[in-house]
């Protein structure tokens, strides 16, 4: 399964957006320089009171589909 290892900084604030559904996707950068966009949806699993914060693994499928995001 193909990964991408980002940098996410959003505030509470900011991920609320994406939570309600106001912001359909995410848009950040890879450690290796990349521009990276994928569904807002998957921040909901590693949303803490103080937003999110820190290093993150996006996997994707075979066919490039959003799969899983855990924290490193």
């Amino acid at each position: 399964m193909p990964s991408i290892d980002v940098v996410i900084e959003l505030s509470y604030d900011q991920c609320l957006a994406h939570y309600e559904g106001r912001a359909g996707y995410v848009r950040t950068r890879s450690l290796d320089g990349r521009s990276v966009i994928f569904p807002a949806e998957a921040i909901r699993r590693v949303i803490t009171p103080e937003g999110i914060q820190g290093v993150y693994r996006l996997d994707f499928s075979q066919e490039g589909r959003f799969m899983s995001i855990r924290p490193l």
